[in-house]
């Protein structure tokens, strides 16, 4: 693409069948979204829910059946046709995202926002039936919202662990009442502050070092007792690393959830040997850290102990 060559922002909507898709399309619509911007709608999957025809002026739908007509000249025909400036794709829920940006997306398209919807009360058995998809599509978003839920679910939702997989994106949860909230608010925490020691607990670990990464301020001062595996990166002195390897649906998607630690003598201590951690969290500077400070771990206690049932989180 030339320098000077005009670029067109893309908004993808994806999410399976009767997520919220067209609603979530209808609401910006509605809200003057293609007011001033002509604008290419692209359906490429039909629910029970219709586009609203009262907020589709300067609007243009196309319905893509086959996910082989996305090529790049067919869609500059049709943003051709409908001389838009910008393009909002309700994408099929069984399509790969990264098929679109791959194969299909012209390259004066650039992708502005993906926005990811879910069903609450269906979320746990696509994420179980349809893993792979879920993930993908939860790992790509810039946005997700999870409607329909009521004050079990987004207990549940919260013990999920959706930061696992992206930490970027915006996640809101959606209420029966149509009111919505933060999916972390920053104030509520899934354990007992109040307890002297917080057992993190081995099931928990994951959602745990979400939550101290993403609010360490509510751990500030705070002791905590946990099992890991050891770790120690040369490259970081006095520090140790210790932590747990987490799995959302494959082998593809492992990660180490480590934490900074100090304090404690470690050198006879073999590294991946499974340990009991206690441990006072300190927001401190530490250089991975990079300007801001973060959690550290003073270590009061560790002591060897078996390795946890199950080795590897479950996300």
């Amino acid at each position: 693409m030339a320098q000077n060559e005009r670029v067109f922002p893309v908004y993808l909507i994806a999410g399976f069948l009767d997520s919220g898709k067209t609603s979530f399309i209808n609401g910006i619509l509605a809200d003057g979204f293609a007011i001033e911007d002509p604008t290419l709608l692209l359906c490429c999957e039909e629910g029970e829910t219709e586009y609203d025809r009262t907020s589709l002026h300067n609007v243009t739908v196309v319905t893509v059946e086959d996910q082989e007509e996305l090529t790049p000249a067919f869609l500059l025909e049709q943003q051709r046709k409908a001389k838009a400036t910008q393009i909002i794709i309700e994408y099929n829920g069984m399509w790969q995202i990264q098929d679109f940006y791959v194969n299909s997306m012209p390259e004066s398209w650039v992708l502005y926002q993906i926005v990811v919807t879910a069903e609450g009360p269906t979320f746990e058995s696509y994420t179980r039936n349809m893993g792979s998809l879920m993930l993908e599509k939860i790992r790509n978003a810039d946005m997700i919202i999870i409607n329909r839920c009521d004050e079990a679910l987004r207990a549940a939702l919260r013990k999920r662990n959706l930061r696992m997989v992206n930490r970027q994106a915006d996640i809101y949860l959606e209420n029966t009442d149509g009111t919505n909230e933060d999916y972390m608010d920053g104030t509520v925490s899934a354990f007992d502050l109040t307890q002297p020691v917080i057992d993190i607990g081995d099931k928990d670990y994951g959602f745990w070092f979400v939550e101290i990464m993403d609010t360490p301020q509510m751990y500030d001062g705070k002791t905590v007792r946990f099992r890991a595996m050891m770790c120690k990166p040369p490259q970081y002195g006095d520090y140790f690393t210790p932590g747990r390897f987490s799995m959302v649906c494959c082998e593809e998607d492992m990660n180490f959830l480590a934490v900074a630690c100090i304090g404690a003598d470690v050198s006879k201590i073999p590294e991946k040997t499974w340990v009991e951690i206690t441990a006072t969290c300190r927001l401190e500077h530490w250089d991975p850290y990079g300007e801001e400070d973060g959690p550290v771990l003073h270590v009061s206690s560790i002591t060897p102990c078996q390795a946890p049932e199950e080795e590897v989180v479950q996300m």
